[in-house]
């Protein structure tokens, strides 16, 4: 199958996808976002401003995600085209205010644009992809001419996408990065967005909001936002964009079957009733949605109040979950049902796949290298607030990552811990230079450490024996010997992380970018140094992040 999908792609014209069209403007309203984007965009035009953005004659931008402060601040995000190309890693943030630029967001640093002359074929860079992507195709393969900005020069390449399902059940989007010139592969990312390494909305015709009870595995009985479809009731939450809960029935394809039941009575909290998961995934969506709106303001994962699928019985034995931007859902495995391992359900693992998709439609943050780790943090850290958020005594808040995950399975308390990251054998604790080198779900652990610091202080976590099993005191927690952090809480934490993401990091931010716009995010809300942006630098620094 494999083969015969490729030699179809490369013989046959292969359509080149539209480089670019507007984004969403979000939950804001169009017409004030479509001014305030016209404005940025014209203030592009101008000379000097189109110097400090590095850009070329044949450059083009085009608006996407619009942010206005309260004060009357703007910051329009730009994908960049070159002669009608996309530009991966010339996206941009232009930040104004009363007409004037008060500085741009962006990792390119050249206005060198490469030559246009191809000198291998799209079908030659489907092959060099090929030899890397050791999956079968469910779908042919696809290859369109760009710029590849993410280096130290631009250069004309080849973006080669490729689709399958991998030997563990998980499906997979590459990227390859194909180089037009000689056939090299310049880098690659998976655009499915996984828990570890390694739109069907139902049959009613005049829904009614409603709310269910729901017996959850791992969060009680909770309540449940539903739907009364007149003679029954199904898992689609009316009062949060519809967002919706599917049962995969151990399938791989499809979107599932939404959940319907005849008293609005779900689940039993016990792994023999199907529904007793999706009581779990559902409750996880809508607890994620309020934590969004009640923190942030943001109106559901695009911003756009349109809610996403969360799919349940993923494959058979499926020990992962995953969120994938192509259908907007969130997708939980099984496990081994309770042997070793609980289904991919907790409340921060659906907090984190959600989290995911909002990293999409801000930063866009690359799935590879450093900025794939920082796409991996903002996804702990948020799964983790939407924990803390949720205060549900049924599920003790922590700073561990999936801990309800594990049954019975001696050694192993979490997937990721983001107090002292390298208890799970393998995350780094500090910043090293090969940092990039590593998987995003352990590289993942620097940002993930720096939070913690900035939120609690150079403190031992209470209880899972942090202090006598793991025998961890404050100097173990920090990198640099500054044991006198003091953390700033969650709540002021979280604003200036979402703000980072939100306003300043674009698709290519590394570490060093983060901590320039955290900096930045924490003089924007708590002003130039404050304690909260000197506690930004400490806990950084406390990281090894200078």
């Amino acid at each position: 199958m494999k083969t015969s999908l490729l030699s179809a792609a490369i013989v046959s014209a292969l359509v080149v996808a539209s480089p670019a069209s507007a984004a969403k403007r979000g939950h804001a309203d169009t017409a004030r976002g479509d001014a305030v984007a016209a404005r940025a965009k014209a203030l592009l035009a101008n000379r000097a401003v189109a110097n400090q953005a590095q850009a070329a004659s044949a450059d083009e931008f085009i608006p996407g995600a619009v942010l206005v402060d309260a004060d009357g601040t703007e910051h329009v995000r730009f994908q960049r085209l070159y002669q009608g190309l996309p530009m991966i890693g010339g996206d941009l943030v232009v930040h104004s205010r009363n007409g004037q630029v008060a500085g741009i967001s962006q990792t390119l640093a050249t206005s060198a644009r490469p030559g246009l002359a191809a000198g291998i074929s799209s079908g030659r860079a489907i092959v060099a992809a090929s030899t890397d992507f050791a999956t079968a195709f469910d779908a042919p393969p696809g290859a369109r001419l760009v710029v590849y900005a993410r280096g130290p020069q631009p250069v004309l390449a080849y973006e080669v996408t490729m689709s399958g399902i991998r030997a563990d059940q998980t499906p997979t989007e590459m990227r390859y990065i194909v180089d037009a010139g000689n056939g090299s592969i310049l880098a690659k990312w998976d655009e499915v967005h996984t828990a570890k390494p390694g739109r069907d909305k139902g049959g009613c015709t005049d829904p009614v909001a409603a709310e269910g009870i729901g017996h959850s595995l791992l969060e009680g009985t909770v309540a449940l936002a539903t739907s009364n479809c007149g003679n029954g009731y199904e898992l689609v939450d009316q009062t949060r964009g519809g967002g919706s809960t599917t049962n995969m029935g151990m399938r791989q394809n499809g979107m599932g079957s939404v959940y319907a039941d005849a008293d609005n009575t779900w689940g039993n909290g016990l792994l023999n009733d199907a529904a007793t998961v999706a009581v779990d995934a559902h409750y996880g969506i809508s607890v994620t949605w309020d934590y969004y709106l009640d923190r942030h303001g943001r109106h559901g994962i695009a911003d756009d109040g349109v809610g996403a699928t969360s799919r349940v019985h993923y494959g058979r034995n499926y020990a992962n979950a995953f969120w994938r931007d192509s259908c907007f859902c969130m997708t939980f495995g099984d496990g081994d049902n309770g042997v070793t391992t609980n289904p991919l359900v907790a409340l921060d693992v659906a907090g984190h796949e959600m989290s995911h998709g909002v990293t999409s439609h801000t930063a866009d943050l690359e799935y590879d290298g450093e900025s794939g780790g920082l796409n991996e943090a903002t996804s702990d850290i948020f799964g983790t607030m939407v924990e803390y958020y949720a205060n549900n005594p049924a599920d003790p808040v922590d700073y561990l990552i999936g801990e309800n995950i594990y049954a019975n399975n001696p050694g192993t308390l979490a997937l990721r811990y983001m107090f002292k990251p390298s208890l799970d054998g393998t995350s780094p604790d500090c910043y090293i230079p090969e940092l990039g080198d590593i998987d995003v779900h352990y590289n993942s652990g620097v940002a993930n450490h720096f939070y913690y610091l900035l939120a609690e202080g150079a403190v031992v976590p209470d209880g899972f024996g942090a202090d006598t099993e793991f025998g961890l005191t404050p100097g173990d927690l920090v990198c640099d010997g500054n044991t006198a952090i003091t953390g700033i809480g969650r709540e002021a934490a979280e604003k200036i992380w979402y703000r980072a993401l939100a306003v300043y990091m674009t698709s290519n931010t590394d570490y060093a970018g983060a901590r320039a716009a955290t900096l930045s995010a924490a003089e924007d809300l708590f002003g130039a140094g404050s304690d909260e942006q000197n506690a930004v630098a400490a806990a950084w620094n406390a990281v090894s992040v200078m």
